[in-house]
């Protein structure tokens, strides 16, 4: 090609621009943050007490931890919560503990938005406590309710807690019941305990709440398959869930199925007998009757003394589990203990040792330490 320097050629090179630096020198100039201050015991109380969600988050967190110096102070919290006169187990008849489950898929979240949105707007303080379920390899979490409950999670008389249920017994998180008291030491006079689901949960979350709604679909063939017998015996209702378009027939033939199957049940000691209804959480159709029905529960076991009674079996509960917890944290922290427990493990799975009496024998030897 000729050398023609006066030709201006469309092929030329542009002039860069330099990088920004991927430093934030503003930000460097700055002194360094210090990590926020731990709050007081009172700090958390005034919070609690005063209806302060941030506070309230932050003191369930701390429930939850497994940091000794957490627990401690979490405890202490527990303790004046329940010496509150808001919270004395008197007075707590005014509020209702509601524990709502169902096989996957059957639209637990989108129910409970729906009950819940019902309840604010009638002017109570709704506390959902969503139990997620965990990787039992990860330990992690979805914690996706407050998503799955867009209106519900802005509303500004309900509280949405998502916790993950770090692989304990049948899906339901350990410090629930804690939970719930810091809640309705909060002024929630309603709270909701959603389970993951999945069988053993349900005997869990029995035994914390009033009243047991179990949610249950249509159309999906045998409408009493894969329902064990000892989750109906356990439920206060059974609602037909997605009774709406074309399944609003087969939602009714279930609801008879499932009433028939309720007879067959020896009556609860509540003196409630358990009823079945349809519902849709999409048109709000059978809503208000739902809770009427919890309401009507609410009532008829106050009136026979249950409602008390079954409180006290619950406290009496958690008095016998904390016992067990404690043992057996204080078992498994011993150095002496800690210290045998691997060697004994990998001898019992080389077939030298026999895990009933090396059990009974750890166990002599923590006795005789104490």
């Amino acid at each position: 090609m000729p050398d023609n320097t006066n030709h201006k050629s469309a092929l030329h090179v542009m002039k860069g621009i330099s990088q920004p630096s991927q430093i934030n020198e503003e930000a460097a100039k700055k002194p360094h943050s210090h990590k926020p201050r731990s709050l007081t015991t009172q700090e958390y109380l005034d919070g609690i007490y005063s209806g302060n969600r941030t506070i309230l988050s932050k003191a369930i967190t701390l429930i939850e931890s497994n940091l000794t110096s957490h627990q401690e102070q979490g405890q202490e919290i527990i303790a004046a919560c329940l010496q509150n006169p808001k919270s004395k187990i008197q007075n707590l008849n005014s509020r209702i503990r509601i524990g709502i489950t169902g096989v996957p898929g059957v639209g637990k979240s989108t129910f409970i938005e729906a009950l819940g949105k019902h309840l604010t707007a009638k002017g109570h303080q709704l506390a959902v406590l969503a139990i997620d379920p965990s990787s039992s390899r990860s330990k992690g979490s979805i914690l996706g309710d407050k998503t799955r409950m867009e209106a519900l999670a802005v509303d500004p008389n309900a509280f949405i807690r998502p916790s993950p249920a770090s692989g304990s017994l049948g899906g339901v998180a350990r410090k629930t019941r804690e939970t719930i008291i810091l809640c309705e030491a909060a002024g929630f006079d309603v709270i909701f305990v959603e389970t993951v689901g999945v069988g053993q949960s349900e005997t869990t979350v029995h035994s914390m709440v009033d009243f047991f709604l179990l949610l249950m679909l249509a159309g999906a063939g045998d409408e009493l398959q894969g329902i064990k017998r000892g989750i109906i015996e356990m439920a206060d209702a059974i609602v037909i869930n997605k009774a709406d378009g074309d399944n609003i027939n087969k939602a009714k033939t279930a609801r008879i199925e499932y009433a028939n199957a309720l007879h067959l049940f020896p009556p609860p000691e509540s003196g409630w007998v358990p009823k079945t209804d349809t519902c849709s959480s999409l048109t709000m159709e059978g809503i208000d009757r739902v809770w009427e029905m919890i309401m009507e529960y609410q009532r008829i076991t106050e009136s026979t003394g249950y409602f008390h009674r079954r409180r006290m079996e619950q406290n009496r509960q958690v008095f016998r589990e904390t016992i067990e917890t404690g043992l057996q944290h204080h078992f498994f922290t011993q150095k002496e203990i800690s210290h045998t427990i691997a060697r004994v493990e990998d001898e019992i799975m080389n077939g030298q040792a026999n895990p009933y009496q090396a059990a009974t024998e750890l166990l002599e030897r923590y006795f005789q330490g104490q």
